[in-house]
C-alpha cells in the first residue's frame, strides 16, 4: 500500500509514549543543567566569601604586634607617672626631715642673739652672729619654709600647740597670748607647731 505524503499517519500509543518520554528527558536535562549552573555560582560565591574572611597571617601578626606595642607604651607611661609621684613624695619627706633637724639650730641662734647684752650688740661678734642668722633664715625661706604667725591670732590646733592657759581681760577668747616656741611650715605642710600660751 502506497503512503500518501499529504496525509499524516495517526499516532500509535507506543509513538505517543516515546515522544512524551523524550520530552520529559529533555526537560530533566535542562533542569539539571540549570541546577548545576546555580550550584557552581553558589560555590564561586562561597569561595570568594571564604577568601574575604580569611586574613593574611602577616596582617594578623602586624595587628597583634601593634596591640602589644600600644599596651606596653600605656604601661610604661603609667610607670613613669607613678615613679615621678613617688620621687616627688620621697623628696618632700626628705626635705621635711632635714628642715626639722635644722630648726633647733635656728632656735639656738635666736636664744643666743636674745641673750646678748645691749652694750655688746654693736660688737663684731654680735654682728657676725646676726649676719649668719639672717643668712640661715634666707636659705630656709628660699627652700619654702615660713614661720607660723601666732601672737594675737585665734588659737588653731592645726598650727598651734597650747601648753599654757591664762586669764586676760585685755585679750579676746581663745586668743594666743604668747609664743613659747616658734612654729614653721614647709610649703603647705606644718613641720613644727607653734608652742603657745592661750588666753581665756
Amino acid at each position: 500500500m502506497v503512503k500518501d505524503e499529504g496525509t499524516e499517519m495517526p499516532e500509535t500509543p507506543e509513538t505517543a509514549a516515546e515522544a512524551e518520554a523524550a520530552e520529559q528527558a529533555g526537560e530533566a536535562e535542562q533542569t539539571g543543567e540549570e541546577t548545576a549552573g546555580q550550584e557552581s555560582k553558589e560555590e564561586k560565591k562561597g569561595f570568594f566569601k571564604k577568601k574575604e574572611k580569611e586574613k593574611d597571617p602577616r596582617d594578623q601578626k602586624i595587628e597583634e604586634l601593634t596591640d602589644l606595642l600600644r599596651r606596653n607604651m600605656a604601661e610604661f607611661d603609667n610607670f613613669r607617672k607613678r615613679t615621678e609621684k613617688e620621687k616627688a613624695a620621697m623628696f618632700e619627706m626628705g626635705a621635711r626631715d632635714i628642715l626639722e633637724k635644722i630648726l633647733p639650730v635656728v632656735d639656738n641662734f635666736e636664744r643666743g642673739l636674745a641673750a646678748i647684752p645691749e652694750d655688746a650688740k654693736e660688737s663684731s661678734f654680735a654682728t657676725g652672729m646676726e649676719m649668719i642668722y639672717k643668712q640661715l633664715m634666707k636659705m630656709l625661706e628660699d627652700a619654702g619654709v615660713t614661720p607660723i604667725e601666732a601672737v594675737g591670732k585665734e588659737f588653731d590646733p592645726n598650727f598651734h600647740n597650747a601648753v599654757m592657759h591664762i586669764e586676760d581681760e585685755n585679750l579676746g577668747e581663745n586668743v594666743v597670748a604668747a609664743e613659747l616656741q616658734k612654729g614653721y611650715m614647709y610649703r603647705s605642710t606644718v613641720i613644727r607647731h607653734s608652742m603657745v600660751q592661750v588666753a581665756n
